[in-house]
């Protein structure tokens, strides 16, 4: 795809990675040993969340007190990474464990998980887990084998195109596969549901939060993983200005905020209180110490809905959006609590992503022999543990398909981002360049080189997915 001027061998490159590796690192501890019984397993994913956006990243305009009291009692991520900068791929990545270089979704659109396709929640559920996904999915439609429940899932309650999901009053929603009637009234409504409301008496995340709360009921007494996949803060891409859309009475309705930073932190706000539900009930149920609560973002913040990412500094020290892969379009929150195992307090600088979730998961549950060699990923569940001297990922990487296409790849404390693929790649030191404002690709051309060639082994060309430097 890129031919780079003096790029060394693959072969040498990947040596000289390898022997850097091995000089910095010691060897790995042996992979951690889960708790019996293995841990319940609950996957929030928010929809468009920056990583400035909560408390215990920075975020000082908006409360989220609940979810800091969350990361407080675990562990805090600080180098984790959504599958993709934009929804359907990154949903694929954490369902598929494999990055956007190989997975079959690698950008938005209606295509399906294919029914020979190995999903996190199969391999949990071949563990004897009962699985449970709320919200949005957004890889599979109706009529198709993508659905949920043919992938993995007992049960489904949410949408299931992701345009659909951008109405927070919606006419209709989907349980398992039917369509359940709401009270809401969507004048001229898309085929997928997409539309404005008019009459807005049900509002979506309300409605499948409660689903959710009722499952953990319902399977307290077993072993269950449930995927809690929010549609907050994503705007309503088709009221346009009015997109984010919350119900009367929410908060920070009296700042003299422009409506539509209103409506955003009113959606945070809920967010917010809706942690503080679940954890709330896995208390009242007695399941606290057996239960891990990951709570993550599906990619960077948008400027959508009328909403503007820079009026809550919503990507912090980071610079982009969503859409881009520089840090801000991709770098998300990551908290893990599991009170009694993961140790409280705790912040991690150990990268990883959304490819990693399923041998993570899969190790903490003890069913690592279900995880399909296909996988990109790398278990983290040392680091989650807090044992020391866990290995670092060989690289992480990403291929973005909309507005001239892209690619990114870190390794380390390096990073190399080629944005429109017309462009030259840039090369950015995340150890002192956090913000990646200085490119270094004219100074430190042989780094530049080894990374270039990463992308090149990381990237496998796909019939439906094409970059612009490959024939169609």
């Amino acid at each position: 795809m890129l031919a780079l001027c003096g790029a060394i061998p693959l072969l040498t490159a990947v040596a000289l990675a390898q022997e850097v590796s091995d000089a910095q690192y010691p060897p790995a501890a042996q992979p951690a040993s889960p708790p019996a019984p293995p841990p319940n397993i609950v996957l929030i994913v928010a929809d468009d969340l920056g990583y400035g956006d909560l408390g215990c990243y920075g975020q000082d305009r908006i409360a989220t007190p609940r979810i800091d009291r969350l990361a407080a009692a675990g562990c805090r991520f600080t180098s984790f990474y959504a599958g993709s900068t934009v929804c359907a791929p990154s949903r694929a990545v954490l369902m598929t464990g494999m990055h956007t270089g190989h997975c079959e979704i690698r950008g938005n659109g209606k295509q399906n998980l294919r029914a020979e396709t190995v999903t996190l929640a199969e391999v949990l559920s071949e563990g004897g887990y009962a699985t449970g996904l709320f919200g949005k999915w957004g890889i599979g439609h109706e009529g198709s084998e993508g659905l949920p429940t043919r992938q993995g899932f007992d049960t489904f309650f949410g949408y299931l195109d992701q345009h659909h999901a951008h109405n927070h009053f919606p006419s209709f929603l989907v349980r398992d596969e039917e369509r359940v009637r709401l009270r809401n009234t969507v004048p001229q409504e898309g085929k997928y549901g997409q539309g404005v409301a008019t009459a807005k008496i049900d509002y979506s995340h309300d409605l499948i939060t409660d689903a959710a709360l009722a499952f953990v009921g319902e399977h307290a007494a077993e072993p269950f993983f449930m995927t809690l996949a929010w549609t907050l803060p994503h705007a309503n891409n088709e009221a346009g200005r009015q997109g984010m859309e919350v119900p009367a009475g929410a908060p920070y309705g009296d700042r003299d905020w422009p409506a539509p930073e209103r409506g955003f932190a009113a959606m945070v706000a809920r967010l917010d209180r809706d942690v503080g539900r679940l954890v709330d009930l896995l208390e009242e149920l007695g399941i606290t110490h057996r239960t891990l609560v990951l709570f993550t973002s599906d990619n960077g913040p948008h400027n959508e809905g009328g909403h503007r990412a820079a009026f809550f500094d919503s990507s912090g020290p980071l610079s982009g959006t969503k859409r881009s892969l520089t840090e801000g379009g991709i770098r998300v929150p990551l908290i893990a609590s599991w009170p009694g195992t993961i140790g409280a307090g705790r912040t991690a600088d150990h990268a990883a992503g959304f490819w990693d979730l399923m041998p993570t998961l899969a190790e903490l549950a003890g069913v690592e022999r279900h995880v399909p060699e296909s996988t990109d990923g790398l278990s983290f569940a040392p680091t989650l543990l807090g044992e020391l001297g866990q290995r670092p990922a060989p690289y992480q990487y990403w291929a973005f398909y909309e507005g001239g296409g892209a690619q990114a790849l870190r390794r380390g404390r390096w990073k190399v981002v080629q944005q429109p693929m017309a462009s030259a790649p840039r090369l950015y030191d995340l150890e002192r360049d956090l913000g990646e404002r200085e490119d270094l690709a004219p100074t430190r051309s042989e780094v530049l080189a080894e990374l270039v060639d990463l992308m090149e082994q990381a990237y496998r060309p796909s019939p439906r997915w094409k970059l612009p430097t490959e024939k169609h």
